[in-house]
């Protein structure tokens, strides 16, 4: 039963396209999420990861010129109807980007910015989901004394793991990560990697990645993207280790890209 629950789809991608102006970027994608799994994306620069991630909470839509096709069912709702709610959509499906990108406030403020725009207003509530979406970060017993100190004073590492903070505090079921560790060194990914091996109790991850030793170690389901088109998506070790694709043995095998 434990097993029939986890397996719970939260997005169904079906026949997706996506153009920038006449530029078609995405091409027929199908894809699905699982419920507390870490789903990877992998594949060469421009291949189209990045604009797919963007899809599945609609940020996208902030470009330009942006056309799409198909469907993308969140919890059984296609969101692509004029009928979906962005707010609500956004505190469901957070996202996280390549740099650490926390506002110029306090690392409090950082913090408490979604669960005040969602009306929470109660100091001892804010307080709580601080604390909590710090802890959940591990960076609760680094910053715990300083949370009034400007956000922008922490490390790279740290600035990353407080915008994870941030995304969490509005209590999303999803969390998106478009290269989240790119423009941090080396202890510092291994702490965002361990933190998304936690966080995959509670959440839903999907995550964009340039690396893939990272996608090996973090993920439970790879998908390969190549111009435009997902050529593979399966567990993990068998995209590393067997895929169907002989496009994606060459790509992982360090053929190209």
């Amino acid at each position: 039963m434990i097993s029939a629950i986890s397996q719970r789809q939260v997005f169904n991608v079906n026949d997706l396209n996506l153009w920038y102006g006449n530029n078609q970027a995405l091409k027929n994608i199908q894809f699905d999420v699982n419920e507390n799994e870490v789903t990877a994306i992998i594949g060469p620069s421009g291949c189209g990861k990045s604009t797919f991630i963007k899809t599945l909470n609609l940020m996208i839509q902030m470009v330009p010129n942006v056309k799409m096709s198909g469907e993308i069912l969140f919890d059984g709702k296609n969101i692509l109807s004029n009928k979906v709610d962005l707010v609500e959509l956004r505190k469901n499906v957070g996202m996280v980007f390549q740099k650490g990108n926390p506002f110029p406030q306090s690392i409090y403020d950082n913090v408490t910015y979604g669960p005040k725009i969602h009306g929470t207003k109660k100091k001892g509530v804010l307080d709580e989901i601080v604390e909590k979406s710090l802890k959940d970060v591990a960076l609760w017993d680094e910053v715990k004394d300083r949370l009034n100190a400007p956000a922008l004073g922490l490390s790279g590492g740290q600035q990353q793991r407080l915008c994870i903070a941030r995304a969490l505090a509005t209590k999303p079921e999803v969390l998106l990560m478009d290269e989240p560790t790119s423009a941090l060194d080396p202890i510092s990914t291994m702490k965002i990697e361990e933190l998304v091996l936690e966080l995959k109790e509670k959440y839903t991850i999907v995550m964009v990645t340039h690396n893939m030793q990272q996608a090996s170690r973090v993920s439970d389901k790879t998908a390969f993207f190549l111009m435009g088109e997902l050529v593979e998506m399966d567990n993990t070790e068998k995209i590393f280790s067997n895929p169907e694709d002989k496009r994606t043995e060459d790509y992982v095998t360090g053929r190209f890209g």
